[in-house]
């Protein structure tokens, strides 16, 4: 009973430190979200292993809905097609799974969401370097050290916990407040 409640003291702490340190570049970011989902653009998503499966996440609530019935928002997962991601992986690197579908798929006004916990994943660089040249706004959210992803990210959502756990737990909640900030 005691490591449960450590985990959970964990996780407590990990949110209250985001709340610290990262509420306003959450607030920054649903409204990068809100004028590209307002004039046209769209939202693309990506990440490795359990940040994957949150890029596919926020997508399917901004696609679908989130709390209220309402208009499908455009959101792309980079993550989904298995052709796709393989082609890129084995033809060229898999440092350029996400960097070749932001060429393909992103125009200006686009938003680009990258999660990565440990701040340093170069598929997730690569393709924040990407977008950067299609002119596309960039959101990084990323673990304790975001050292290489602020410089190539317009906005990096810190969460400052070093256990990718916690951090991965962080992420799911700030995913979902920031469907329910584009959402109201």
């Amino acid at each position: 009973m005691s490591r449960i409640r450590q985990i959970f003291d964990a996780t407590i702490a990990a949110h209250a430190a985001t709340v610290q340190q990262s509420a306003d570049a959450i607030e920054r970011a649903a409204a990068l979200m809100r004028t590209a989902l307002a004039n046209g653009g769209k939202i693309l998503t990506f990440g490795n292993g359990g940040s994957a499966a949150d890029s596919q996440h926020v997508a399917s609530e901004l696609v679908n809905r989130f709390q209220i019935d309402r208009r499908g928002l455009a959101a792309i997962a980079l993550t989904t097609d298995t052709s796709v991601l393989t082609s890129i992986a084995n033809d060229t690197s898999y440092d350029r799974v996400f960097a070749r579908q932001i060429e393909a798929l992103g125009q200006p006004g686009d938003v680009a969401l990258g999660i990565t916990t440990s701040g340093r994943s170069r598929n997730i660089l690569a393709a924040f370097e990407e977008a950067r040249r299609r002119q596309l706004k960039t959101i990084g959210l990323v673990g304790a050290d975001a050292a290489a992803a602020s410089p190539l990210a317009d906005l990096c959502i810190t969460v400052p916990a070093e256990t990718t756990a916690r951090v991965q737990e962080v992420h799911r909640t700030i995913l979902h407040i920031l469907c329910e900030l584009i959402e109201s």
